[in-house]
């Protein structure tokens, strides 16, 4: 994984630099003819693996199982969001994602159930793009990065420092880091094959759609999802960012449909969106459907 993020740091700075020659139709996206070119190399990578991957898992495992496997990982996700949540200043937030690791670690049987949920411990999804966003860092160009899909040049240059936080990372054989990685993103992009039909159907330019969606959901995240706060602040971003356009459907449902992660607790993978919110019940179903 340490490789994926140095490809990232390159085309951040390819980007960077490619921008002169770049026509800058979009101030919020001035790299559009070499994001929308990694973006097709994406979407051909998935139709010829990762999709067909996750479709044979979604069939051939049953749902118990499925959520079984996205509890864990969301389980070792939660150790990086406290570490994000107390960087952040809540404090409050941080100790109850310790706390949910802890649980679901000893009486979650290693995190494959959610007691944490089950006991009214809130899960919360934080990386260090968003510290840096809320520290005041401006998320910069979008960027579509290979493999990974959506960014910004902020959150990409945050992606090195989320693969350190990753406890996956820490593994001491590597064949165990690589077969946890590909399973973490078959399980993510088998929970988002419903999404991409979404976004299949809905969107006309399937670039434009996933890029507004994507932009919107930052900052709707780094706000901790306030209304108050997106309308109060989204003039200044705007500004301050050149200008994002906000997703033609507006409702936070269509918002996290069409958003792309980027962190390795995201399960990174190819243009397909997924909703960050894992099973909350230890014999829920919901991961294999959403």
């Amino acid at each position: 994984m340490k490789s994926i993020s140095h490809i990232a740091i390159a085309v951040a700075l390819v980007a960077s630099m490619s921008g002169c020659a770049t026509t800058r139709n979009n101030p919020v996206d001035p790299f559009e003819g070499f994001n929308r070119a990694v973006f097709n190399f994406n979407d051909g990578l998935d139709r010829i693996a990762l999709k067909p991957a996750a479709t044979v898992y979604q069939k051939v495992l049953p749902s118990f199982v499925q959520t079984g496997i996205g509890n864990f990982f969301g389980n070792l996700a939660d150790v990086w969001t406290s570490v994000n949540n107390l960087l952040q200043g809540k404090v409050e937030d941080g100790l109850n994602d310790m706390m949910r690791f802890i649980v679901n670690s000893t009486l979650g049987l290693g995190g494959v159930l959610d007691i944490g949920s089950e006991a009214g411990l809130q899960k919360h999804k934080e990386d260090f793009g968003q510290t840096l966003g809320v520290w005041g860092v401006k998320s910069g160009p979008y960027v579509v990065l290979p493999l990974l899909g959506s960014s910004t040049l902020r959150d990409t240059l945050a992606t090195p420092i989320d693969f350190a936080g990753d406890p996956i990372s820490y593994a001491e054989s590597s064949r165990a880091r690589i077969a946890a990685n590909a399973v973490r993103i078959v399980d993510a992009r088998a929970n988002a094959l419903g999404a991409t039909s979404l976004v299949e159907d809905a969107a006309i330019d399937r670039y434009e759609f996933i890029r507004d969606g994507y932009l919107q959901r930052r900052e709707s995240k780094i706000h901790d999802g306030d209304s108050g706060s997106r309308k109060k602040d989204r003039k200044t971003s705007e500004d301050a960012d050149g200008g994002a356009r906000v997703a033609a459907v507006e409702s936070d449902t269509s918002v996290k449909a069409v958003e792309t992660p980027v962190s390795p607790s995201d399960a990174p993978i190819v243009n397909v969106p997924k909703d960050e919110s894992p099973a909350t019940s230890p014999v829920s179903s919901d991961s294999a459907s959403k």
